[in-house]
């Protein structure tokens, strides 16, 4: 059984009476409140719903234990040595964190609290310093791997807590690739629409000046024709274009289809891959053979659905409050120095 069971635990998958999955219907509903007039929305989303949650359960169960996070840990746990350049930086990204300063707010006697970190990766190839032999070369061949941008925005109470709000947080990013979907539709639609007014008058404008004195004189006929038949079939071609997004009136029917699209392939829109390096203190990759000291490290990096081409890496981690120390506000900082 998962650790999130909470949201999978299910007598049978088949029964509609399922409180869990319902909470997350309802939760969806709640992003996109349209969807509650669909006719049985909730019958309708919940075996959807399941699949998501049995996906999403099996990427969570798979992340690692949440590392300790902090200037000591950076000597000692190889990740935390990789994640940042110095012991001075594993901090700062918890201190600055409105998130977790929310969270000790909230929660005045938690001792610490369980985090998210995400960071960007970057792996370069350059020429440094190496040894061959008893020889020094300034020229060897080398991959470095570093990591910038680190954000904390998602914490818990526990590490269970921590990957029951993961899940949640993933599920609403997926409403909200669906609602991407629907708004481009709908941004679609409406820029057809209106090109289609433009064509008709442009067309109804054409079609006066033939039947009028033009026509009679016959000036500028051929090509005043020629302009109709080419509006003519833009129009034609508007229309087809309209037809393929369907009326308005079945617009809710599609946009229910596009979420529960979603949700049965959310695969598609989020996944988890892993990649794995050997790497020295310096964070440059060790080849397999080289006896140089090093650690293997293996890193997930999550695909985010809102930046198609974005890889993030992330490890759960537990920070104590007795660590954080987060930047004055303009206010605090006015009494002080008064």
């Amino acid at each position: 059984m998962g650790l999130l069971s909470w949201l999978t635990k299910r007598a049978a998958p088949e029964e509609s009476e399922d409180p869990q999955a319902k909470a997350i219907v309802e939760r969806i509903v709640g992003l996109c409140p349209s969807l509650r007039l669909a006719n049985n929305y909730a019958s309708r989303l919940l075996p959807n719903v399941r699949h998501t949650l049995a996906y999403l359960d099996r990427l969570v169960d798979e992340v690692p234990p949440a590392r300790e996070a902090n200037a000591a840990a950076w000597a000692s746990d190889p990740y935390i040595h990789a994640f940042f350049a110095t012991p001075d930086e594993v901090c700062e990204p918890f201190n600055r964190s409105q998130a977790l300063n929310a969270f000790f707010s909230a929660h005045p006697a938690a001792d610490e609290a369980f985090a998210v970190l995400g960071m960007a990766i970057d792996e370069r190839h350059i020429f440094g310093v190496g040894q061959h032999g008893e020889a020094t070369h300034t020229d060897i061949a080398q991959t470095t791997i570093s990591f910038s941008d680190h954000q904390v925005r998602v914490c818990g109470e526990s590490e269970a807590a921590l990957r029951r709000e993961i899940v949640l947080r993933i599920v609403d990013q997926l409403v909200l690739e669906g609602l991407g979907k629907i708004e481009a539709e709908t941004a679609r639609q409406g820029e057809l629409e209106r090109e289609r007014a433009l064509l008709k008058t442009r067309l109804a404008i054409l079609e006066r000046q033939g039947a009028g004195v033009r026509s009679l004189l016959g000036s500028d006929a051929s090509s005043n024709y020629a302009d109709v038949a080419r509006l003519q079939e833009q129009i034609e071609e508007n229309d087809q274009a309209l037809a393929q997004l369907g009326l308005k009136t079945e617009a809710l029917e599609r946009h229910f289809g596009v979420i529960c699209d979603v949700l049965a392939a959310p695969d598609a829109h989020f996944y988890v891959l892993k990649s794995s390096f050997r790497l020295d203190r310096m964070n440059v990759v060790v080849e397999e053979g080289n006896t140089r000291p090093a650690h293997d490290i293996e890193f997930r990096l999550a695909r985010l659905p809102a930046s198609p081409d974005a890889l993030r890496v992330f490890s759960t981690v537990r920070f104590r409050r007795a660590d954080f120390a987060p930047p004055e506000t303009d206010l605090a900082l006015a009494h002080r120095l008064i």
